[in-house]
């Protein structure tokens, strides 16, 4: 016979909820060597802007309406909205995609997607002036953008645009959670709540990026348990750490260092040219540069082959100017950077008077691949037309930036975030753009040129626009000199069997990592 109190605890055991035996989590938890996290401290997409730094990770934390395929060159995909379609050529509108959970666990609407380009997160007088500045860069003629329904979002602009889809897929159009926004704005900045497919779990401006698994993602579970992304500032760490065991994927490998990766037998390097290219940028304040004839000397004198043969071991291009395949109706075609010609830069600068003063060239260290060997390079052959060219490493952009001492030249690079122009040349050197922004260069038939190829629709039009664009900024008033299209090489255990993207994005989500 059963004891009282032995049956007492039976049935009281019998009527308590049964909980499953928690299973082990066997996702890999990923750690990957990059050599910058964030230029500005924040994980806010309208302030850190670095392609080459938080693209690495920042689409898996943040998303955009529209999605670009990272595995089929950046085509535009259902994203956020699962469709769109333009209802004239100053509206598009969006159906959402229903259930989707933001870190915070709220459920994402309408209206939430409505506030994020309202004033409280891109144009009010409260943010810090920066913000604003750059919501400009990537929508100039936004007007409004109402919620139509509990998922259905109307974006209306203040004049035609052709590229408003491409837009909605670019850097600047994220989405934060409004339940994430607070103040000081900076806290909001470094933890915004987004829908991607990893969720932030501690953010270390320049040390590191640790993201845990959003179980929640409406693209399906995460491949990832979490990915801690370590800055790894020096190439050669980051490979001996790869080789070492210390990481599972290193980030910005310069060309040389390939051979020797894929010859362990253990990993494979992925990548190739993506839609970046690699500029030096001129201040044309500069005494020596104030004469368009010495900047274009020093296009001249550039023979890009040589630094693609020797220092990318051919594995990229030169491409026809500050434009990118992609472009598609858009191509300028025939154009090309000015030809390597030393004897025509050395008449030029004896055209202008040139007399042999020292010009300045803020780099950082190897900031971007392969950064300080291309300078070097390019100071030679400045060197080789008579151009007194002087090297300055700089520790921060705050540093290369500067304005005094005058500015000369520095290092860039330039990203077509969509498949039009106006993501590229406008969005850098028009008049919102960061050059001119910065006090570097202004023209003022760009800008009007600028305004005019926004909001027309004609594309014979605006690929006229586009080439008389190039002429202004690559000929007659340099602004630049593109050196070349930019590629981006990733190293990856190949257990993991990652194939790659056409980005800097490190896509390992559902899709970037099927299982």
């Amino acid at each position: 016979m059963m004891h009282r109190r032995t049956a007492l605890a039976t049935l009281a055991a019998a009527a308590l909820p049964r909980f499953a035996v928690a299973q082990a989590d066997t996702r890999p938890a990923l750690t990957i060597a990059v050599q910058k996290i964030a230029n500005t401290g924040t994980l806010e997409p309208l302030r850190e802007q670095s392609s080459n730094a938080s693209e690495h990770y920042l689409a898996g934390l943040l998303e955009t309406p529209i999605a670009r395929n990272q595995q089929a060159g950046l085509a535009r995909m259902p994203g956020l909205a699962t469709a769109w379609r333009r209802i004239d050529d100053r509206t598009v509108e969006l159906d959402l995609r229903p259930c989707v959970r933001f870190h915070d666990g709220t459920t994402m609407t309408a209206e939430d997607v409505a506030w994020n380009f309202g004033p409280e997160r891109m144009f009010g007088s409260a943010l810090p002036a920066d913000i604003p500045a750059i919501a400009r860069r990537h929508w100039p003629a936004l007007e409004r953008v109402d919620a139509t329904g509990p998922l259905t979002v109307r974006f209306v602009n203040a004049k035609p645009d052709i590229t408003m889809e491409g837009r909605l897929s670019a850097g600047g159009s994220e989405i934060v959670s409004p339940r994430s926004f607070h103040t000081p704005w900076v806290d909001y900045a470094r933890a915004p709540s987004g829908t991607g497919p990893y969720k932030l779990r501690e953010f270390r401006p320049d040390v590191s990026l640790t993201l845990d698994a959003h179980d929640d993602y409406w693209g399906g579970r995460p491949p990832c348990r979490s990915i801690r992304f370590l800055e790894v500032p020096e190439a050669a760490a980051r490979v001996n750490g790869l080789l070492s065991g210390q990481y599972d994927l290193a980030c910005d490998i310069v060309p040389d260092q390939i051979d020797a990766i894929e010859g362990t037998g253990r990993f494979v390097v992925r990548g190739g040219p993506v839609t970046n290219h690699r500029i030096v940028n001129f201040d044309m304040h500069h005494p020596s540069l104030a004469d368009p004839r010495v900047r274009l000397a020093m296009a001249q004198a550039v023979d890009g082959k040589a630094i693609v043969d020797s220092l990318w071991a051919g594995r990229t291009t030169i491409p026809p100017g500050l434009q990118f395949a992609f472009y598609g109706p858009m191509l300028v075609p025939g154009w090309t950077v000015p030809p390597n010609d030393p004897a025509a830069a050395r008449a030029l600068l004896k055209a202008a008077g040139y007399k042999g003063d020292p010009i300045p060239y803020r780099i950082r260290k190897d900031y971007y691949a392969a950064e300080t060997s291309t300078a070097q390079v390019l100071a030679a052959m400045w060197q080789d037309v008579g151009l007194n060219v002087e090297l300055s490493i700089k520790e921060n952009w705050s540093q290369v930036l500067e304005k005094t001492p005058p500015r000369g030249l520095r290092n860039w690079s330039n990203s077509a975030v969509f498949d039009d122009p106006v993501s590229s040349i406008v969005n850098q050197e028009g008049p919102n753009g960061a050059q001119q922004q910065v006090g570097e260069w202004s023209n003022a038939e760009m800008n009007t040129l600028s305004g005019q190829m926004e909001a027309s629709s004609d594309i014979p039009a605006r690929r006229a626009m586009f080439a008389r664009m190039l002429q202004i900024c690559e000929r007659e008033d340099p602004a630049y000199i593109v050196l070349h299209q930019n590629a981006n090489f990733t190293a990856v255990r190949k257990t993991l069997a990652w194939p790659g993207t056409a980005s800097f994005y490190v896509d390992l989500s559902p899709r970037g990592l099927p299982g």
